[in-house]
């Protein structure tokens, strides 16, 4: 009995890795449309600096959050949206 439960354990752990790592998939890959766009356009006026800039915060404490917690899928998402959410960040500062 105690084994079907260390089975079952890892398993849910599986589909956790598994749930994050989609998770951060989509929401990073959500940024590309806007940085293509504005990469594209060279226009970024409807793209909010201040919404920018706390976004990265936010991605910089999930970040350190993953690493508290050895959680490798929200440390690789948010380390790919942040790369992606500084760029668009830096394509506002330099087309405003």
């Amino acid at each position: 009995m105690h084994k079907q439960h260390l089975t079952y354990n890892i398993a849910s752990m599986d589909v956790a890795a598994i749930l994050g790592y989609l998770a951060g998939a989509l929401t990073t890959i959500s940024f590309i449309p806007q940085l293509t766009k504005a990469w594209r356009t060279k226009s970024t006026k409807d793209i909010s600096i201040v919404m920018y800039i706390a976004f990265i915060l936010g991605l910089l404490l999930w970040i350190i959050y993953g690493f508290i917690i050895d959680a490798i899928p929200i440390i690789v998402a948010n380390l790919i949206t942040i790369t992606l959410a500084v760029i668009i960040l830096g394509l506002k500062i330099r087309y405003r």
